[in-house]
């Protein structure tokens, strides 16, 4: 579904940069045909590049040997232009989280990590290049917003990831990709046709896309309403994510600055809207900040704003950056503000915090990149 702008949504527009060179990604299965039949080749090798690119996970066109020689030559050079190039890589738990930064085509950094757990491998992928949210404890949110990344931008990340996996370069033997969350940098709903684009990529099946279930993406907000229930319309029954960090305007206005525009109120109502239209269960993320959101009457806040709906808590210990004022809840803090959710019977984790000794919050490595 393709969404016109909103009246007033300019302020949610990223800067217009140059444009990426056009990908066999950023085309659907029919325009990646229709490509093909431009360059003078039969519409299926459309489909054949498409099964290398996307579930062989082959981006080496010399492999394609069902592939005559004359039409990877044609779609490589017309459709298969470098996107990412990988200026910084580092690794911890053992080899098993691995965090890039990548350089786009106009000097842009963005980053995404994968994380493999014994049960799944999850790649967390960036919409944009930095953020305009302007969330004060956010890395990413410093340093203000570049632009939006175009569809395939986005799916090769996933696809850099999966080919990792593949190709046994991950510790822990290879793997496929199984989640994916659109939590790296960037609003994804800011970028609403690219990301709706790089989820048909990444749900669709063969030849149009990867084929990775939509139980399995999730995508994150801080809570831009018109376009949450956007989502809801689109068919993906997709896990909705809101990053809601406080349960009352006073504060919510100051840790998410769209808050003034969109309050607490409005959006829950649109997260229990995605809900019911999905049936698919609304992720709350909380970040733990201490002295500013952990109170033991925030959580009972929270809980009342939250018990009987389709809802799970994810709170996640704050992963400080350099020189920031913010910082993670104490162990105690963290431990009441649980045991007062649950007691109100709403469901309720503390996120894994992988990734800590390597720069692990949103942005953090990509503004340490070119030191």
């Amino acid at each position: 579904m393709t969404t016109p702008p909103l009246p007033g949504e300019l302020v949610f527009e990223a800067p217009r940069r140059g444009k990426p060179a056009k990908h066999l990604m950023d085309l659907d299965a029919t325009q990646r045909r229709a490509a093909v039949v431009e360059l003078g080749l039969p519409a299926f090798r459309a489909d054949q590049v498409s099964r290398q690119w996307l579930n062989r996970l082959s981006d080496n066109p010399d492999t394609w040997t069902d592939v005559s020689l004359d039409a990877r030559t044609k779609i490589k050079d017309a459709l298969l232009p470098t996107l990412l190039t990988p200026i910084k890589v580092i690794s911890c738990d053992e080899g098993q989280t691995v965090k890039s930064v990548w350089r786009l085509h106009d000097g842009a950094l963005i980053e995404s990590v994968l994380m493999r757990y014994p049960d799944r491998v999850t790649m967390c992928i960036s919409s944009q290049a930095g953020c305009g949210m302007n969330c004060p404890f956010c890395a990413t949110g410093q340093g203000g917003l570049q632009r939006n990344l175009s569809t395939a931008e986005i799916v090769e990340q996933v696809l850099a990831g999966a080919r990792a996996l593949e190709r046994d370069e991950i510790a822990g033997g290879p793997g496929r990709v199984s989640n994916i969350v659109f939590m790296g940098m960037g609003e994804p709903l800011a970028n609403y046709k690219a990301v709706i684009d790089a989820l048909h990529r990444i749900n669709d099946p063969a030849p149009a896309g990867m084929g990775i279930g939509a139980r399995g993406i999730t995508v994150s907000t801080v809570g831009l309403v018109p376009r949450m229930h956007d989502l809801a319309n689109e068919g993906l029954p997709v896990t909705l994510a809101l990053s809601l960090h406080a349960p009352d305007d006073e504060l919510r206005d100051t840790l998410v600055p769209l808050n003034t525009r969109y309050p607490v109120r409005e959006v829950l109502d649109a997260a229990w809207a995605y809900a019911d239209k999905t049936h698919r269960r609304v992720s709350i993320e909380y970040a733990l900040i201490k002295g500013i959101n952990d109170q033991p009457f925030r959580a009972e806040l929270l809980a009342r704003l939250l018990e009987g709906e389709l809802v799970h808590v994810n709170l996640i210990p704050l992963n400080p950056t350099p020189g920031s004022q913010w910082t993670a809840s104490l162990p105690r803090d963290e431990a009441a503000f649980v045991r007062i959710l649950r007691n109100r019977g709403v469901q309720v984790t503390v996120r894994d915090t992988r990734g800590r000794e390597i720069d692990g919050a949103c942005g953090q490595l990509a503004a340490t990149a070119n030191e």
